[in-house]
């Protein structure tokens, strides 16, 4: 008898084969994706869902998350990055280095994304980012670089990321997605508590290889309530990611489930440009927005942090 899984759960299932085969059981390690009165199915990781009737399941336990491989990461971190492209980028031994006119650490830091650059040439990297006037500023993933000796670290970050199928999304409201930020947008959107620099919207309507959508809820005449920002991107592994960024709820309307249906909207039209995976990236610090995450079915699948020299001041 099976016990009570929620559908989405990672499990293992241990299930009786049919008369003729040479052992009478067999497990599988999957996704939950359908469970009632009368069938069981669970989708491996290879993609092959194994459906099996009720009565054939002879155990079904919930795990804890998959664990990451090291190259998952590189090829998440390489779509996130062609996502938050910057305006300009270079690579230096398999570092990638990205400018932004100095807005947003993500596009003005350099992060190790090719297996080679475990090793950085901090000189080489110091002048590219020097030249442009910009401070030296490494973006190191879990496992994938080391902190330069002597040099300080910052801005813990959540990388959380889901199936899209496995996504609890809400249902649709009256946002609008547009291809680049219009006033609307621009509006309510704040870095950090403080208004845009004017050259960042060149920054935040950068994308690479992808398409990049504008949600909003709400317009001038009435105020703009949500906004967030999504993009698409494709990773080295060949999936296909939407990656969310900019979720902004006007201080007012928070708490009212804003936030989780811009999110939900942005995930929806990410499908429609091919994407099958979603990823965000969320301060560490920031509990309520984690928990809003997880309530929407995103999970942790690593964390990030800045390092740079003992006189950055950030």
């Amino acid at each position: 008898m099976a016990e009570a899984v929620a559908v989405g759960s990672r499990v293992t299932m241990r299930y009786r084969l049919p008369p003729g085969h040479s052992h009478p059981m067999t497990d599988v390690v999957g996704s939950l994706i359908d469970y009632d009165d009368s069938v069981v199915a669970v989708e491996a990781s290879d993609g092959r869902v194994v459906r099996v009737s009720r009565d054939r399941v002879v155990a079904l336990k919930a795990l804890g998350p998959r664990p990451i491989r090291t190259s998952e990461i590189r090829s998440l971190e390489r779509a996130a990055a062609d996502g938050w492209p910057g305006v300009e980028q270079e690579w230096i031994g398999g570092w990638l280095l990205r400018a932004g006119h100095g807005f947003t650490g993500r596009a003005n830091s350099a992060a190790p994304l090719e297996p080679q650059a475990a090793v950085a040439d901090l000189d080489a990297i110091a002048r590219w980012f020097s030249s442009r006037g910009l401070p030296t500023v490494l973006l190191l993933p879990d496992r994938l670089g080391s902190v330069p000796a002597g040099w300080s670290t910052r801005d813990e970050t959540l990388v959380m990321a889901a199936d899209i199928s496995q996504l609890v999304l809400p249902p649709e409201s009256v946002s609008v997605i547009v291809e680049a930020p219009d006033d609307d947008w621009l509006s309510l959107y704040r870095y950090r508590g403080r208004p845009l620099p004017a050259d960042a919207v060149e920054v935040i309507s950068a994308v690479r290889d992808g398409v990049a959508g504008f949600a909003r809820i709400g317009s001038a005449p009435s105020g703009v309530l949500a906004i967030g920002r999504a993009a698409v991107t494709s990773a080295p592994d060949g999936r296909r990611w939407v990656g969310l960024t900019a979720v902004e709820v006007a201080e007012a309307h928070r708490r009212n489930g804003l936030g989780t249906r811009v999110c939900g909207e942005l995930v929806a039209w990410g499908r429609m440009q091919g994407a099958t995976h979603a990823y965000l990236q969320v301060a560490a610090a920031n509990v309520g927005a984690v928990a809003m995450y997880r309530e929407l079915g995103f999970v942790e699948h690593h964390r990030y942090r800045y390092a740079a020299p003992p006189q950055w001041r950030g």
